[in-house]
């Protein structure tokens, strides 16, 4: 299969369905030289600019990246509100977005649970 660029859905599939294929001829021990190899390579690219393109994965809200912290760490509200020094009402307040953050949460968000400032700039 030689295409330059995925223009369209069609395109897409095709190329889906060659990658598939290619994915059971191709395994850890294939050189980088063998030809399937090649292609898999530059095809998993073009579908990766394609679906990055037409099928764009939304950024997570600080609410939501708030939760998953909580749940990896096994927080509840309280021990979160007792980690960034503050109480159980004001966590409950940011979680639904009634109140914004202030900077000594937002540093605290930073620092001991390890978010992305953008995302914590972003709510």
């Amino acid at each position: 299969m030689k295409i330059e660029k995925i223009k369209n859905e069609q395109e897409y599939n095709k190329a889906l369905e060659r990658v598939e294929l290619l994915l059971k001829k191709v395994g850890n021990n294939t050189s980088i030289h063998d030809p399937d190899f090649i292609e898999l390579d530059k095809l998993s690219d073009l579908v990766a600019d394609y679906e990055e393109k037409n099928f764009p994965v939304p950024k997570p809200t600080l609410q939501e990246v708030i939760e998953l912290r909580m749940f990896e760490r096994k927080l509840n509200q309280k021990s979160l509100a007792e980690l960034l020094g503050t109480n159980t009402a004001r966590i409950s307040e940011y979680m639904r977005g009634k109140r914004e953050i202030t900077m000594k949460i937002a540093k605290g968000l930073y620092h001991k649970l390890n978010i992305d400032p953008d995302i914590i700039l972003s709510a």
